[in-house]
Protein backbone atom coordinates (compact mmCIF):
# COMPACT_ATOMS: atom_id res chain seq x y z
CA UNK A 1 0.00 0.00 0.00
CA UNK A 2 1.78 3.43 -0.81
CA UNK A 3 1.87 5.85 1.77
CA UNK A 4 -0.48 8.12 0.67
CA UNK A 5 -3.32 5.07 0.34
CA UNK A 6 -1.87 4.86 3.75
CA UNK A 7 -3.17 8.05 4.51
CA UNK A 8 -6.68 7.26 3.59
CA UNK A 9 -6.63 4.17 5.00
CA UNK A 10 -5.77 5.46 8.45
CA UNK A 11 -8.53 8.05 8.29
CA UNK A 12 -11.33 6.53 6.90
CA UNK A 13 -15.23 6.44 8.36
CA UNK A 14 -15.07 3.19 9.10
CA UNK A 15 -11.84 3.45 11.20
CA UNK A 16 -13.34 6.31 13.14
CA UNK A 17 -13.53 6.56 16.85
CA UNK A 18 -16.56 9.28 18.48
CA UNK A 19 -14.06 12.03 19.73
CA UNK A 20 -14.19 12.51 23.49
CA UNK A 21 -16.66 15.58 23.86
CA UNK A 22 -15.15 17.73 26.99
CA UNK A 23 -11.73 17.62 24.99
CA UNK A 24 -13.11 18.26 21.50
CA UNK A 25 -14.65 21.35 23.19
CA UNK A 26 -11.69 22.27 25.00
CA UNK A 27 -9.55 22.27 21.95
CA UNK A 28 -12.71 24.14 19.81
CA UNK A 29 -12.43 26.56 22.69
CA UNK A 30 -8.63 27.03 22.05
CA UNK A 31 -8.49 27.33 18.10
CA UNK A 32 -11.79 29.66 17.88
CA UNK A 33 -13.05 30.89 20.98
CA UNK A 34 -14.74 34.23 20.82
CA UNK A 35 -12.50 35.50 23.33
CA UNK A 36 -9.50 36.47 20.73
CA UNK A 37 -5.77 34.90 21.92
CA UNK A 38 -3.13 37.20 23.43
CA UNK A 39 0.19 36.36 23.22
CA UNK A 40 1.89 35.43 26.91
CA UNK A 41 4.60 33.88 28.42
CA UNK A 42 4.33 30.23 28.27
CA UNK A 43 7.13 28.24 30.24
CA UNK A 44 7.99 24.44 29.20
CA UNK A 45 9.89 22.31 31.32
CA UNK A 46 11.42 19.63 29.93
CA UNK A 47 12.85 19.07 26.43
CA UNK A 48 11.55 15.52 24.93
CA UNK A 49 8.94 14.99 22.20
CA UNK A 50 5.87 16.41 24.19
CA UNK A 51 7.48 19.42 25.09
CA UNK A 52 8.68 20.33 21.97
CA UNK A 53 5.80 19.95 20.48
CA UNK A 54 3.94 22.00 22.75
CA UNK A 55 6.35 24.75 22.44
CA UNK A 56 6.13 24.71 18.22
CA UNK A 57 2.05 24.98 18.76
CA UNK A 58 2.48 27.39 21.32
CA UNK A 59 4.90 29.97 19.46
CA UNK A 60 2.79 29.29 16.01
CA UNK A 61 -0.55 30.71 18.37
CA UNK A 62 1.98 33.48 18.99
CA UNK A 63 3.16 33.07 22.49
CA UNK A 64 6.41 33.57 24.00
CA UNK A 65 7.67 30.01 24.41
CA UNK A 66 11.06 29.56 26.83
CA UNK A 67 11.47 25.68 27.43
CA UNK A 68 13.98 24.25 30.28
CA UNK A 69 15.37 20.81 30.02
CA UNK A 70 17.87 19.61 32.94
CA UNK A 71 20.16 18.04 30.27
CA UNK A 72 23.06 19.85 28.23
CA UNK A 73 20.88 19.01 25.53
CA UNK A 74 16.98 18.42 24.19
CA UNK A 75 15.31 15.57 22.32
CA UNK A 76 18.16 13.06 24.04
CA UNK A 77 15.32 10.22 24.38
CA UNK A 78 14.58 10.51 20.67
CA UNK A 79 17.70 10.55 19.11
CA UNK A 80 17.91 6.86 21.56
CA UNK A 81 14.68 5.81 19.65
CA UNK A 82 16.91 6.55 16.51
CA UNK A 83 18.80 4.03 16.69
CA UNK A 84 15.95 1.20 16.25
CA UNK A 85 15.03 3.42 13.21
CA UNK A 86 13.02 6.25 14.92
CA UNK A 87 9.49 4.22 14.92
CA UNK A 88 7.20 7.34 14.48
CA UNK A 89 3.93 5.69 14.77
CA UNK A 90 1.82 3.25 12.94
CA UNK A 91 -0.63 2.56 10.13
CA UNK A 92 -3.29 0.93 11.46
CA UNK A 93 -6.86 2.31 11.49
CA UNK A 94 -7.37 4.56 13.97
CA UNK A 95 -9.99 2.29 15.92
CA UNK A 96 -7.61 -0.66 16.06
CA UNK A 97 -4.65 2.59 17.10
CA UNK A 98 -6.39 3.65 20.22
CA UNK A 99 -7.16 0.14 21.16
CA UNK A 100 -3.51 -0.29 21.73
CA UNK A 101 -3.56 1.83 24.60
CA UNK A 102 -5.71 -0.28 26.70
CA UNK A 103 -7.61 0.93 29.71
CA UNK A 104 -5.57 4.52 29.83
CA UNK A 105 -7.37 4.82 25.76
CA UNK A 106 -9.87 7.00 27.30
CA UNK A 107 -7.55 9.53 28.94
CA UNK A 108 -5.82 10.00 25.39
CA UNK A 109 -8.11 9.54 22.47
CA UNK A 110 -9.22 13.05 22.59
CA UNK A 111 -5.56 14.21 22.39
CA UNK A 112 -4.33 11.42 19.75
CA UNK A 113 -8.16 13.05 17.54
CA UNK A 114 -6.13 16.28 17.88
CA UNK A 115 -3.06 15.12 16.62
CA UNK A 116 -3.58 11.38 14.25
CA UNK A 117 -0.85 9.54 13.29
CA UNK A 118 -1.42 10.61 9.62
CA UNK A 119 -1.09 14.10 11.02
CA UNK A 120 2.70 13.05 12.44
CA UNK A 121 3.49 11.89 9.24
CA UNK A 122 2.97 14.54 7.82
CA UNK A 123 4.43 16.71 9.81
CA UNK A 124 7.28 15.12 9.61
CA UNK A 125 7.50 15.48 5.71
CA UNK A 126 7.28 19.05 6.50
CA UNK A 127 10.38 18.64 7.84
CA UNK A 128 11.99 17.18 4.73
CA UNK A 129 11.64 13.90 6.45
CA UNK A 130 10.24 11.39 3.84
CA UNK A 131 8.53 8.06 5.69
CA UNK A 132 7.41 4.64 4.20
CA UNK A 133 5.72 2.10 6.25
CA UNK A 134 7.56 -0.98 7.02
CA UNK A 135 5.93 -4.69 6.65
CA UNK A 136 4.45 -4.64 10.23
CA UNK A 137 2.63 -1.64 9.52
CA UNK A 138 5.05 0.63 11.67
CA UNK A 139 6.08 4.22 10.43
CA UNK A 140 10.11 4.90 10.24
CA UNK A 141 11.98 8.38 8.53
CA UNK A 142 13.48 6.61 5.12
CA UNK A 143 16.66 7.90 7.03
CA UNK A 144 15.75 5.53 9.73
CA UNK A 145 17.73 7.95 12.87
CA UNK A 146 16.72 11.12 14.89
CA UNK A 147 19.24 13.10 14.00
CA UNK A 148 18.29 14.65 10.76
CA UNK A 149 14.63 14.84 11.76
CA UNK A 150 15.48 16.55 15.43
CA UNK A 151 18.14 19.25 13.49
CA UNK A 152 14.93 19.98 11.06
CA UNK A 153 12.37 20.85 14.23
CA UNK A 154 14.82 22.30 16.24
CA UNK A 155 15.32 25.06 13.39
CA UNK A 156 11.63 25.52 13.29
CA UNK A 157 11.76 26.29 16.69
CA UNK A 158 14.46 28.98 16.99
CA UNK A 159 12.78 30.50 14.05
CA UNK A 160 9.48 29.93 16.11
CA UNK A 161 11.34 32.42 18.63
CA UNK A 162 11.30 29.57 21.47
CA UNK A 163 13.95 30.49 23.75
CA UNK A 164 15.49 27.37 24.77
CA UNK A 165 17.64 26.92 28.36
CA UNK A 166 19.40 23.83 29.22
CA UNK A 167 21.17 22.46 32.17
CA UNK A 168 19.15 23.83 34.48
CA UNK A 169 17.02 21.03 36.98
CA UNK A 170 13.34 22.23 38.08
CA UNK A 171 12.84 22.48 41.54
CA UNK A 172 9.43 23.43 41.79
CA UNK A 173 8.66 27.11 42.82
CA UNK A 174 9.70 29.17 45.33
CA UNK A 175 6.95 31.00 48.04
CA UNK A 176 6.26 33.63 45.59
CA UNK A 177 4.63 31.08 42.88
CA UNK A 178 7.55 31.42 40.22
CA UNK A 179 9.23 28.09 38.74
CA UNK A 180 12.61 27.91 40.70
CA UNK A 181 15.31 26.06 38.59
CA UNK A 182 18.76 24.95 39.68
CA UNK A 183 22.06 24.87 37.11
CA UNK A 184 23.63 21.82 36.95
CA UNK A 185 26.93 23.09 36.80
CA UNK A 186 27.16 26.20 39.27
CA UNK A 187 24.65 24.98 41.56
CA UNK A 188 23.00 28.29 41.76
CA UNK A 189 19.06 28.69 41.73
CA UNK A 190 17.26 31.29 39.72
CA UNK A 191 13.25 31.87 39.25
CA UNK A 192 11.30 32.28 35.76
CA UNK A 193 8.12 33.52 35.48
CA UNK A 194 5.40 32.92 33.06
CA UNK A 195 1.42 33.21 32.49
CA UNK A 196 1.31 29.66 31.92
CA UNK A 197 3.44 26.46 32.74
CA UNK A 198 3.69 22.99 30.85
CA UNK A 199 5.47 20.60 32.37
CA UNK A 200 7.00 17.61 30.05
CA UNK A 201 9.41 15.71 32.25
CA UNK A 202 9.16 12.35 31.21
CA UNK A 203 8.37 9.11 33.39
CA UNK A 204 11.41 7.28 35.07
CA UNK A 205 12.55 5.23 32.37
CA UNK A 206 16.65 5.82 30.80
CA UNK A 207 17.14 7.73 33.87
CA UNK A 208 20.19 8.34 32.62
CA UNK A 209 18.80 10.23 29.34
CA UNK A 210 17.47 12.64 31.68
CA UNK A 211 13.64 11.43 32.59
CA UNK A 212 14.30 10.24 36.15
CA UNK A 213 10.97 10.41 38.08
CA UNK A 214 12.63 13.30 40.26
CA UNK A 215 9.91 15.49 40.01
CA UNK A 216 7.49 13.70 41.61
CA UNK A 217 7.91 14.53 44.78
CA UNK A 218 7.62 18.26 44.34
CA UNK A 219 4.02 17.44 42.54
CA UNK A 220 3.33 15.11 45.78
CA UNK A 221 4.01 18.32 48.13
CA UNK A 222 1.34 19.87 46.14
CA UNK A 223 -1.61 17.11 46.57
CA UNK A 224 -0.80 15.40 43.12
CA UNK A 225 -1.65 11.87 43.60
CA UNK A 226 0.39 9.44 41.44
CA UNK A 227 0.63 5.61 40.49
CA UNK A 228 3.97 3.93 41.46
CA UNK A 229 6.06 3.72 39.17
CA UNK A 230 6.78 -0.02 36.71
CA UNK A 231 8.64 -1.07 33.62
CA UNK A 232 6.66 -0.62 31.08
CA UNK A 233 8.01 -2.44 27.52
CA UNK A 234 10.64 -4.00 29.55
CA UNK A 235 13.00 -7.18 29.14
CA UNK A 236 11.73 -10.25 31.57
CA UNK A 237 14.17 -12.36 34.18
CA UNK A 238 14.72 -15.69 33.68
CA UNK A 239 17.11 -18.22 35.24
CA UNK A 240 19.69 -19.26 32.33
CA UNK A 241 21.64 -21.74 32.75
CA UNK A 242 25.77 -20.63 32.89
CA UNK A 243 25.87 -22.14 29.07
CA UNK A 244 23.01 -20.36 28.09
CA UNK A 245 23.78 -16.86 29.87
CA UNK A 246 27.35 -16.93 28.28
CA UNK A 247 27.16 -18.85 24.89
CA UNK A 248 23.90 -16.83 23.44
CA UNK A 249 23.66 -13.68 25.38
CA UNK A 250 22.96 -10.64 22.51
CA UNK A 251 21.47 -13.39 20.05
CA UNK A 252 18.39 -12.46 18.05
CA UNK A 253 15.71 -14.61 17.68
CA UNK A 254 13.84 -14.00 14.59
CA UNK A 255 10.09 -14.61 14.45
CA UNK A 256 8.89 -16.05 17.25
CA UNK A 257 5.65 -16.58 19.04
CA UNK A 258 4.95 -15.43 22.53
CA UNK A 259 1.85 -16.98 24.83
CA UNK A 260 1.06 -15.23 28.45
CA UNK A 261 -2.37 -16.88 29.23
CA UNK A 262 -4.66 -16.78 26.31
CA UNK A 263 -3.05 -13.44 24.28
CA UNK A 264 -0.40 -14.73 21.57
CA UNK A 265 1.83 -12.40 19.83
CA UNK A 266 4.59 -12.98 16.92
CA UNK A 267 7.59 -10.52 16.99
CA UNK A 268 11.18 -10.45 17.48
CA UNK A 269 13.58 -10.72 20.57
CA UNK A 270 17.46 -11.12 22.00
CA UNK A 271 18.57 -13.39 24.46
CA UNK A 272 20.05 -11.55 27.44
CA UNK A 273 22.08 -12.06 30.54
CA UNK A 274 18.78 -12.16 32.05
CA UNK A 275 16.48 -13.07 30.14
CA UNK A 276 14.81 -12.01 27.19
CA UNK A 277 14.11 -8.64 25.47
CA UNK A 278 12.58 -7.35 22.61
CA UNK A 279 9.24 -6.32 20.87
CA UNK A 280 6.95 -10.13 20.91
CA UNK A 281 8.06 -9.63 24.71
CA UNK A 282 6.89 -5.80 25.80
CA UNK A 283 3.97 -7.05 24.47
CA UNK A 284 2.96 -9.44 26.93
CA UNK A 285 3.63 -7.30 29.67
CA UNK A 286 0.67 -6.10 30.49
CA UNK A 287 -0.52 -10.05 30.96
CA UNK A 288 2.83 -11.15 32.67
CA UNK A 289 2.40 -8.53 35.33
CA UNK A 290 -1.36 -9.21 35.74
CA UNK A 291 -0.26 -13.40 36.40
CA UNK A 292 2.42 -12.07 38.73
CA UNK A 293 0.33 -9.38 40.73
CA UNK A 294 -2.65 -12.48 41.20
CA UNK A 295 0.35 -14.37 42.50
CA UNK A 296 -1.40 -17.92 42.68
CA UNK A 297 1.75 -19.71 40.84
CA UNK A 298 5.14 -18.03 39.31
CA UNK A 299 4.24 -16.56 36.19
CA UNK A 300 5.48 -17.90 33.20
CA UNK A 301 5.93 -17.31 29.05
CA UNK A 302 5.31 -20.24 26.67
CA UNK A 303 7.41 -19.63 23.50
CA UNK A 304 6.13 -20.82 19.69
CA UNK A 305 10.30 -21.30 17.99
CA UNK A 306 8.60 -22.01 14.60
CA UNK A 307 5.10 -20.16 14.54
CA UNK A 308 4.95 -20.63 10.65
CA UNK A 309 4.62 -24.40 10.89
CA UNK A 310 1.87 -26.63 12.63
CA UNK A 311 2.72 -29.70 15.11
CA UNK A 312 1.28 -31.67 12.28
CA UNK A 313 4.14 -30.25 9.66
CA UNK A 314 6.66 -30.03 12.20
CA UNK A 315 6.58 -33.74 13.06
CA UNK A 316 6.81 -34.42 9.36
CA UNK A 317 10.03 -32.60 9.17
CA UNK A 318 11.30 -34.09 11.96
CA UNK A 319 10.30 -37.93 10.88
CA UNK A 320 13.11 -38.03 7.95
CA UNK A 321 15.80 -40.17 9.00
CA UNK A 322 18.76 -38.03 10.87
CA UNK A 323 21.48 -40.98 10.65
CA UNK A 324 24.42 -39.81 12.20
CA UNK A 325 23.36 -36.22 12.35
CA UNK A 326 23.54 -34.67 16.08
CA UNK A 327 19.82 -33.43 17.03
CA UNK A 328 21.00 -29.61 16.32
CA UNK A 329 22.40 -30.76 12.75
CA UNK A 330 18.81 -32.55 12.44
CA UNK A 331 17.16 -29.75 14.03
CA UNK A 332 18.85 -27.15 11.78
CA UNK A 333 18.34 -29.19 8.54
CA UNK A 334 15.02 -30.86 8.99
CA UNK A 335 13.09 -27.58 10.40
CA UNK A 336 15.61 -24.71 9.96
CA UNK A 337 15.82 -24.49 13.65
CA UNK A 338 19.80 -22.01 14.49
CA UNK A 339 21.45 -22.54 17.23
CA UNK A 340 20.29 -20.26 19.80
CA UNK A 341 16.56 -21.93 19.40
CA UNK A 342 18.12 -25.13 20.15
CA UNK A 343 19.84 -23.74 23.39
CA UNK A 344 16.21 -22.97 24.42
CA UNK A 345 15.07 -26.54 23.86
CA UNK A 346 17.81 -28.07 26.07
CA UNK A 347 17.13 -25.32 28.74
CA UNK A 348 13.60 -26.41 29.08
CA UNK A 349 13.91 -30.26 28.10
CA UNK A 350 17.40 -30.70 29.63
CA UNK A 351 20.59 -32.30 27.91
CA UNK A 352 18.83 -35.03 25.64
CA UNK A 353 16.02 -34.25 23.38
CA UNK A 354 13.26 -35.98 22.40
CA UNK A 355 13.48 -38.76 19.80
CA UNK A 356 9.88 -38.90 18.92
CA UNK A 357 9.23 -36.85 16.26
CA UNK A 358 5.85 -35.39 17.47
CA UNK A 359 6.91 -34.41 21.21
CA UNK A 360 9.92 -32.84 19.85
CA UNK A 361 7.58 -30.18 17.94
CA UNK A 362 4.87 -30.19 20.92
CA UNK A 363 7.79 -29.05 22.69
CA UNK A 364 8.84 -26.82 19.94
CA UNK A 365 5.44 -24.76 19.78
CA UNK A 366 4.90 -24.84 23.19
CA UNK A 367 8.28 -24.28 25.31
CA UNK A 368 7.12 -22.70 28.96
CA UNK A 369 9.79 -21.37 30.84
CA UNK A 370 8.98 -19.25 34.67
CA UNK A 371 9.10 -15.37 34.98
CA UNK A 372 11.20 -14.40 38.01
CA UNK A 373 10.28 -10.54 36.75
CA UNK A 374 10.83 -7.20 34.81
CA UNK A 375 14.26 -5.24 33.75
CA UNK A 376 14.20 -2.34 35.96
CA UNK A 377 13.78 1.02 34.67
CA UNK A 378 17.30 1.72 33.86
CA UNK A 379 16.62 -0.26 30.91
CA UNK A 380 12.68 -0.21 30.47
CA UNK A 381 11.41 1.69 26.97
CA UNK A 382 9.09 3.09 28.91
CA UNK A 383 7.70 3.46 32.35
CA UNK A 384 4.39 2.95 33.32
CA UNK A 385 2.70 5.02 36.28
CA UNK A 386 2.92 8.73 37.17
CA UNK A 387 0.32 11.57 37.46
CA UNK A 388 -2.99 9.80 38.44
CA UNK A 389 -5.31 10.79 35.27
CA UNK A 390 -8.26 11.93 37.36
CA UNK A 391 -5.91 15.19 38.40
CA UNK A 392 -6.49 16.32 35.11
CA UNK A 393 -9.13 18.08 33.56
CA UNK A 394 -9.98 17.67 29.80
CA UNK A 395 -7.28 20.47 29.30
CA UNK A 396 -4.72 18.59 30.93
CA UNK A 397 -4.28 20.90 33.41
CA UNK A 398 -3.58 19.62 36.74
CA UNK A 399 -7.28 20.80 38.68
CA UNK A 400 -4.61 21.39 42.04
CA UNK A 401 -2.94 23.77 40.43
CA UNK A 402 -4.84 26.18 37.64
CA UNK A 403 -2.66 27.31 35.04
CA UNK A 404 -0.33 23.69 35.45
CA UNK A 405 -0.87 21.88 32.21
CA UNK A 406 0.64 18.11 32.15
CA UNK A 407 1.57 16.44 28.65
CA UNK A 408 3.75 12.94 27.68
CA UNK A 409 5.07 10.10 30.02
CA UNK A 410 4.36 12.09 33.66
CA UNK A 411 0.53 11.32 32.73
CA UNK A 412 -0.48 7.56 33.80
CA UNK A 413 -0.95 5.50 30.78
CA UNK A 414 1.22 3.20 28.94
CA UNK A 415 1.19 1.51 25.39
CA UNK A 416 3.04 -0.91 23.45
CA UNK A 417 6.17 -0.50 21.37
CA UNK A 418 5.35 0.38 16.86
CA UNK A 419 5.03 4.33 17.12
CA UNK A 420 2.16 4.19 20.03
CA UNK A 421 4.31 5.91 22.61
CA UNK A 422 5.52 8.20 20.24
CA UNK A 423 2.48 9.25 18.89
CA UNK A 424 0.80 9.77 22.34
CA UNK A 425 3.74 11.97 23.56
CA UNK A 426 3.19 14.39 20.33
CA UNK A 427 -0.49 14.15 20.72
CA UNK A 428 -0.59 15.08 24.41
CA UNK A 429 2.21 17.62 23.35
CA UNK A 430 -0.06 19.14 21.56
CA UNK A 431 -3.01 18.67 23.51
CA UNK A 432 -1.56 20.74 26.56
CA UNK A 433 -0.62 23.52 24.31
CA UNK A 434 -3.87 23.72 23.12
CA UNK A 435 -5.48 23.50 26.69
CA UNK A 436 -3.13 26.44 28.12
CA UNK A 437 -3.98 28.67 25.09
CA UNK A 438 -7.62 27.80 26.35
CA UNK A 439 -7.08 28.92 29.78
CA UNK A 440 -5.32 31.80 28.89
CA UNK A 441 -8.09 33.02 26.38
CA UNK A 442 -10.34 32.29 29.07
CA UNK A 443 -8.76 35.21 30.75
CA UNK A 444 -9.24 37.60 28.39
CA UNK A 445 -12.09 40.05 27.38
CA UNK A 446 -12.67 42.29 24.75
CA UNK A 447 -12.79 45.91 26.51
CA UNK A 448 -16.25 48.02 25.50
CA UNK A 449 -14.61 51.20 25.74
CA UNK A 450 -11.63 50.45 22.83
CA UNK A 451 -12.95 46.71 20.96
CA UNK A 452 -9.80 45.39 22.06
CA UNK A 453 -8.57 42.26 23.74
CA UNK A 454 -7.69 42.68 27.54
CA UNK A 455 -6.22 40.37 29.57
CA UNK A 456 -7.26 40.01 33.06
CA UNK A 457 -4.01 39.74 34.91
CA UNK A 458 -5.94 39.93 38.46
CA UNK A 459 -8.05 36.83 37.40
CA UNK A 460 -4.80 34.88 36.67
CA UNK A 461 -3.51 36.20 39.65
CA UNK A 462 -6.00 35.53 41.82
CA UNK A 463 -5.86 31.63 41.65
CA UNK A 464 -3.71 31.02 44.51
CA UNK A 465 -3.13 27.43 43.88
CA UNK A 466 -1.58 27.89 40.51
CA UNK A 467 2.03 28.36 41.48
CA UNK A 468 3.50 29.21 38.38
CA UNK A 469 1.33 32.30 37.80
CA UNK A 470 3.21 35.09 37.70
CA UNK A 471 2.36 39.20 38.29
CA UNK A 472 2.87 40.93 34.39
Amino acid sequence: MGIDAEYRHMVSPDNEVSVDRDIAAMQAVAVASAAPIVARRVLIVGGGPAGLFAAEHLASLGHAVTLVERMPSVGRKLLMAGRGGLNLTHSEGLKDFLGRYGASAQAIVGAIHGFRPNQLILWAHDLGQQTFVGSSGRVFPKAMKASPLLRAWLQRLAAGHVEIVTGERWLGWDDAGHALFQDEKTHATRTRTADATILALGGASWPRLGSDGSWTDILAARGIARTPWHAANAGVHIAWSPFMREKFAGTPLKRLGVTVGGSQHLGEAMVTRDGLEGGVVYAVGAELRAAMAAGAKPASLSLDLKPGMTVAELTKALARPRGKQSMANHLRKSVGMPPVMVALLHENLGRTLPGEPEVLAQAIKNLPFPVLGFAGLQRAISSAGGIALDEIDARFMLRKLPGVFVAGEMLDWDAPTGGYLLQASFATGKAAALGATAWLASMVHVSPATGEAVVSTAEIASTDSAPSDSSS
